[in-house]
């Protein structure tokens, strides 16, 4: 992916999703059987996807720089990450199989971009990752993380223990389109569309704390498989064909990829 000039307010994690109507009524209840395979690939992707990590820390904290290979390597991963979350439980809003892929899919119903730094901040490398982005881990911790209870009770010398575990609101939400898909073989718009910012919200918190990106992840849920602002065609090719485009809307506009690490 080459590297991108982006306007003021526009966002440098694109997540794209397209709702594939119509959908089948029962596969999602298999769906967690056939992704066996994908998760157990990622597993190991993901170690590999923190090992990177830590050494485009050091490359940060010494260069700027986060080097491309390093980053296109993660690009791929929550790439890939994404689009069996569409397909599966964080989502449900295709029936295409994802692709065993690092590579960008444009024609998959479920597109991720990240656009590469020129350069990073020294600085904020060493605390945005945890301290930096901490009330992003707590708020997505209620929302996609769920919670439990324990009950301890005392009687007749005895003492009893329940653990109470409930669900994550995203899987709820998900599990109520299923349901809906199953009785309906309709997806409810709303829900699609609040599971999407959920998901969005969650890829961009991870950008940020993958090192990806100094841009800090907004505080809302931009709800819906598009964008807010989306890209409008390809780079002018004439001054006056580019003073046409500012005032058409201002896009985010392809630079040159300036190659290298």
């Amino acid at each position: 992916m080459s590297e991108h000039d982006l306007l003021p307010g526009a966002e440098p994690v694109l997540v794209h999703g397209r709702l594939e109507e119509p959908l089948s009524r029962w596969l999602w209840l298999v769906k967690w059987l056939l992704l066996i395979p994908h998760y157990v690939v990622l597993a190991f992707l993901f170690i590999a996807f923190t090992i990177v990590t830590v050494v485009a820390f050091f490359a940060i904290l010494l260069t700027g720089r986060y080097p491309r290979a390093l980053f296109d390597f993660n690009l791929g991963v929550l790439r890939w990450w994404w689009r069996v979350s569409y397909y599966g439980y964080s989502a449900l809003a295709t029936d295409q199989y994802p692709p065993f892929s690092l590579a960008e899919k444009p024609d998959y119903p479920a597109t991720l971009d990240i656009a590469h730094p020129q350069r990073l901040s020294r600085g904020l490398v060493l605390v945005k990752w945890w301290l930096l982005a901490l009330p992003h881990y707590i708020l997505l911790g209620l929302i996609v993380g769920g919670t439990s209870y324990t009950v301890t009770s005392a009687a007749g010398g005895q003492t009893t223990t329940w653990t109470i575990a409930s669900g994550s609101l995203l899987s709820l939400l998900v599990f109520f389109a299923g349901v809906g898909l199953l009785f309906t073989a309709r997806y409810p718009r709303g829900l699609y569309d609040f599971a999407m910012g959920v998901d969005r919200w969650v890829l961009r918190v991870t950008a940020y704390a993958a090192l990806m990106t100094d841009a800090y992840p907004p505080f809302r849920l931009d709800q819906g498989g598009s964008e807010p602002a989306e890209p409008r065609g390809p780079t002018p090719s004439a001054p006056g064909d580019a003073a046409r485009a500012g005032a058409e809307g201002g896009a985010r506009i392809p630079a040159p990829d300036a190659g290298g690490v």
